[in-house]
């Protein structure tokens, strides 16, 4: 962290004030810079972005979702944290948009934030960020996510979990897709949007575009049997306990007035 960036995130930690316990635990500096980045170094900005993050977790309570309130949704696969990293250790998330399994916008969402919450436990100390692979095979409109489901959900991701992603990749995107992309631009942040990058299997040269990031003698791209959802049953469920005893912390300082612990967000 320079000196300007570290003077930033001091003034936004004062300008943020008084917080309890559990915002004390997420507000780490590897956050506010976040946050900071997000508003191009703006502290009024990100303090705004920030204070409705932490209204948003106080009423949603992404930290409470557990296995058992998302497993319907997760039955067929259509998203879930890979047993892979890119070259950097980072975790990635697979969506796979043809085994859409409901309509429920809620269930959605829902299943959005925790996928997104136990990815967090597994970025290096070093990373802030994730990558998403989303395999368009198979993908029709009528796969298609509603509208407000897809405006809901760049919406959560942009003002709720601020430069998480580095890279999205739109694996064998079918030419009608072009155009649902650009319907949902307008939703999307532009410099998001700039982070997607597509490619196809049966194309090398677009394999390349993503070489920087992944290992491309170790990833074969196909995901079509590598999801079996009773072993991730297991490693939610055990992520679960890790989430509860990290968020614990924040409960065993309001105890004991004791100094909080910084989550690597």
């Amino acid at each position: 962290m320079d000196v300007i960036e570290s003077t930033k995130v001091e003034e936004l930690r004062s300008e943020l004030g008084a917080l309890n316990e559990w915002e004390k635990l997420y507000c780490s500096d590897a956050c506010l810079k976040r946050y900071l980045r997000a508003r191009n170094g703006n502290v009024s900005k990100a303090k705004g972005m920030l204070r409705e993050t932490l209204k948003w977790r106080q009423s949603y309570k992404p930290q409470d979702i557990k296995w058992e309130d998302v497993a319907v949704e997760s039955e067929t696969g259509k998203m879930y944290r890979a047993d892979f990293t890119d070259r950097l250790g980072r975790p990635v998330i697979i969506m796979i948009p043809r085994n859409q399994n409901t309509t429920s916008h809620e269930g959605q969402l829902k299943q959005l934030v925790y996928t997104m919450e136990k990815a967090t436990l597994y970025l290096p100390r070093d990373q802030e960020q994730f990558l998403w692979i989303i395999d368009f095979e198979g993908w029709s409109l009528s796969k298609a996510s509603p509208l407000k489901t897809v405006r809901e959900t760049a919406h959560i991701l942009q003002n709720h979990y601020p430069e998480r992603l580095a890279v999205g990749v739109m694996l064998n995107a079918p030419k009608i897709f072009e155009y649902t992309w650009k319907v949902w631009k307008p939703f999307i942040d532009p410099a998001t949007y700039k982070k997607a990058r597509f490619i196809y299997t049966s194309d090398r040269g677009s394999l390349k575009t993503v070489e920087d990031v992944f290992d491309l003698e170790s990833i074969g791209f196909n995901f079509k049997d590598e999801y079996n959802h009773s072993e991730f049953a297991k490693l939610m469920q055990a992520d679960d306990l890790k989430t509860k005893l990290f968020w614990e912390q924040a409960k065993g300082s309001e105890q004991t007035n004791g100094v909080t612990s910084e989550i690597r967000e």
